[in-house]
């Protein structure tokens, strides 16, 4: 049975729908944890409006209900437990919470009724179509203060690849969640994390979305970044992400690593992450490398002379033994590796992700490790020589 609370805000919502005055729903924090969340709009289906509902499961699907604006038991049916849900209107919002007690409470309610008291139009209500389905849809909190939404959701036009960049990288992070533990509390590290796009919207996954403890730290050596970072989760309230500006190998870790990440991490900085997070035994590392000019200016071979005659050939194939290197380094240290696309090549040409995972019975001393390390070496040999180079780790 549904609480007098709970049909209350379905009830505001079914009048917001019915009015036109809705522009976007969301419910997060859900008890199922197969559930993500659920994403709602008004659209307009060969002439009738709806409220489309999509469920985004964690298994990568979405599932799409349709409901009449009028049906408010549907609509608190259908958003029965989920511990938040947001209500974004053209001007005015209102928010249903759900506390672990069970205590629940409307945020917003009498400004939201007046508000919808006096709208005298009707938002747009696009046609259906078939456009992409984002983990997030641009009314989360750190978007806003990242500067990539407005406070009303809506995804600023220059921030548009960022947005598709985040979504994209965030949904990597949910098909290696099954990869890390299942209980507890989860250590993550942001190595060369810049101004943290990533840093916010994994924690943001992990916290609201999958309703994790999470230990985040932030890692790089720009002091005024650093200090905008921090200052950006104390105001989202993020209280297991921190920063710190030093250089990775300063950081006193302490805590086992169960996700690497690291977005655009230039030249050897890449290397340095995969070595920092392979010592580390890290559980997963999820890495986009950038400006590959290590193995560009050492190369010694004349074996691929017939490419490398041509400069701008011999930067493609550098930048692609690169990261065959790199993934190789990894699976020599007991990881399972893949190159996987990042995102729209349209958005960034820097758009290959690095992903690994530790195989749980690897053996460094069994004679299978050891020939993956020797034909690495080998590898490395035939291309640089026996040159220090970050490459060969």
């Amino acid at each position: 049975m549904m609480s007098e609370t709970a049909m209350r805000f379905a009830a505001l919502c079914s009048r917001a729908a019915e009015r036109r005055f809705l522009k976007k729903l969301v419910a997060s924090k859900p008890a199922d944890r197969q559930i993500l969340r659920i994403n709602g709009q008004l659209l307009d289906l060969s002439g009738k409006i709806v409220l489309q509902l999509e469920t985004r499961t964690a298994d990568g699907k979405a599932l799409h209900e349709n409901l009449e604006p009028e049906n408010a038991e549907a609509i608190a049916a259908a958003l029965c437990g989920f511990g938040q849900v947001n209500l974004l209107c053209d001007g005015a919002e209102a928010e249903y919470r759900r506390s672990k007690s069970g205590s629940e409470t409307i945020l917003g309610e009498k400004k939201f009724l007046s508000a919808l008291d006096a709208y005298g139009k009707k938002i747009e209500i696009r046609a259906h179509n078939r456009a992409k389905a984002y983990l997030f849809d641009g009314s989360e909190p750190f978007l806003f203060e990242l500067g990539v939404a407005d406070k009303n959701g809506r995804v600023y036009d220059k921030k548009q690849p960022k947005f598709r960049q985040i979504n994209r990288f965030t949904e990597h992070i949910a098909e290696i969640y099954k990869y890390l533990p299942a209980t507890g509390k989860l250590n993550v590290l942001d190595l060369c994390c810049g101004k943290s796009y990533l840093s916010f919207a994994v924690y943001h996954y992990l916290t609201v979305t999958m309703g994790r403890e999470v230990e985040m730290v932030g890692i790089d050596r720009k002091r005024d970044v650093i200090g905008f970072c921090a200052e950006t989760a104390k105001n989202l309230g993020y209280t297991g992400l921190s920063f710190h500006a030093c250089d990775i190998d300063d950081y006193p870790y302490t805590s086992p690593v169960h996700l690497t990440i690291s977005l655009h991490a230039c030249d050897i900085a890449t290397n340095i992450v995969l070595g920092k997070a392979i010592e580390l035994g890290s559980e997963v590392i999820l890495s986009t490398p950038c400006c590959q000019k290590e193995l560009l200016q050492n190369l010694e071979t004349h074996e691929y002379d017939f490419v490398t005659k041509y400069p701008m050939l011999k930067k493609k194939f550098c930048d692609a033994v690169t990261d065959a290197l790199r993934l190789a380094r990894l699976e020599a240290n007991g990881y399972t590796a893949a190159a996987l696309e990042l995102t729209d090549p349209d958005d960034t040409p820097k758009n290959i992700l690095l992903r690994a995972v530790r195989k749980k019975d690897f053996d460094p001393s069994s004679p299978a490790a050891k020939e993956a390390k020797r034909a690495f070496d080998a590898l490395c040999a035939s291309l640089v020589g026996d040159k220090q180079l970050y490459i060969k780790g």
